[in-house]
């Protein structure tokens, strides 16, 4: 299960720490701890969250390692699989990416709701990646 820190969901979202802070004292998003005492984020809580409040666009951290330049780094929603395929939901900032990509691919890479990952688009083919995904 994907645990996010505070300021990397704030930045996933397009807000300030500090307003990701307020939503957990408010209750409108739950909050956990790890191992080391630092407030996180549930992905899949966070994803839920994200597709309400369509956030803005954030930055990709691998732009600069490849070709494609259009990119969307986001959040997983939705993994629907089959034996061979499976269909990849990701809300990113205000866009919502769907991928079709092989099941195999889906389990290498780790998606599922509320994982990190990022919507790669070049021709005509949506790549999808996640940080410890790249070469």
């Amino acid at each position: 299960m994907t645990q996010l820190r505070i300021s990397e969901a704030a930045a996933l979202l397009g807000v300030s720490d500090d307003t990701v802070r307020r939503w957990v004292d408010a209750g409108r998003l739950a909050a956990g701890v790890d191992g080391a005492g630092r407030k996180v984020i549930d992905g899949i809580d966070l994803a839920q969250l994200a597709e309400e409040m369509h956030a803005d666009a954030v930055a990709d951290p691998g732009s600069g390692h490849r070709s494609a330049r259009n990119h969307f780094t986001g959040l997983v929603t939705d993994v629907v699989s089959d034996p061979v395929m499976s269909q990849v939901t990701l809300q990113c900032g205000p866009f919502r990416v769907v991928s079709l990509i092989s099941t195999e691919a889906v389990r290498e890479l780790g998606l599922e709701p509320g994982s990190v990952a990022t919507a790669v688009v070049k021709a005509t083919n949506v790549h999808v990646e996640t940080p410890r995904g790249r070469s």
